[in-house]
């Protein structure tokens, strides 16, 4: 997988390049240290992903995903930070961002990158923790659901227990492509864009 990494920290732009470059699966194709740099890159590159800081001089990670995401839609971007904030990460998953991870947990990097690359969506362990305050239960989710099947709803619920497509199936003894194609259905009803905005949808 290509990878750009863009972070206003050269020690931690360094740091995920060694660690990134060791994986015999990944070559980083380009470093940068601002949001304007970000989107060049990514317009230059066309990586497989875009892993990128949010706090950021001039323009912010966020804004740059934005204006990547809207000349881009299949962008894959995946948020790297410091900050498990709850305002930065509802807008993340707005925006289609393809993960949100914790920069303290280095060793989630790859094996997180990897799901991305498989269709997956990804949320670091500080970052879960954080999804009850951002969202407000499940209590009131039923009626957002009346689109789905009962087999959608299903799925929808698993989902949200933060299963992954080889679990689900094992689970509602179906295959894999079963459930791909469910979770497809299931975007395309509700109007999403990924497996997060479903998590995020089942608990608003």
């Amino acid at each position: 997988m290509r990878i750009v990494i863009v972070d206003d920290d050269e020690f931690v732009c360094t740091s995920l390049q060694t660690i990134l470059s060791a994986q015999p699966d990944v070559q980083v194709v380009g470093v940068g240290h601002h949001g304007r740099k970000a989107v060049s890159l990514y317009r230059e590159h066309r990586p497989d992903i875009l892993l990128l800081d949010i706090q950021m001089p001039g323009k912010s990670g966020l804004d740059a995903a934005q204006e990547i995401i809207a000349e881009f839609p299949a962008a894959r971007i995946v948020f790297l930070t410091t900050f498990a904030d709850d305002e930065y990460i509802a807008t993340a998953l707005r925006l289609g961002a393809k993960g949100y991870l914790i920069k303290q947990e280095v060793a989630t990097i790859a094996p997180s990158l990897r799901l991305v690359m498989e269709g997956q969506s990804v949320l670091g362990g500080e970052v879960l923790q954080h999804l009850d305050s951002i969202v407000r239960g499940p209590t009131a989710s039923a009626a957002k659901f009346d689109v789905l099947s009962e087999r959608e709803r299903e799925i929808v619920e698993l989902v949200a227990e933060g299963l992954d497509n080889r679990e689900i199936a094992a689970r509602l003894f179906m295959s894999e492509g079963t459930v791909r194609n469910h979770i497809s259905s299931i975007l395309t009803k509700l109007n999403l864009k990924n497996r997060t905005q479903i998590v995020v949808r089942y608990y608003q």
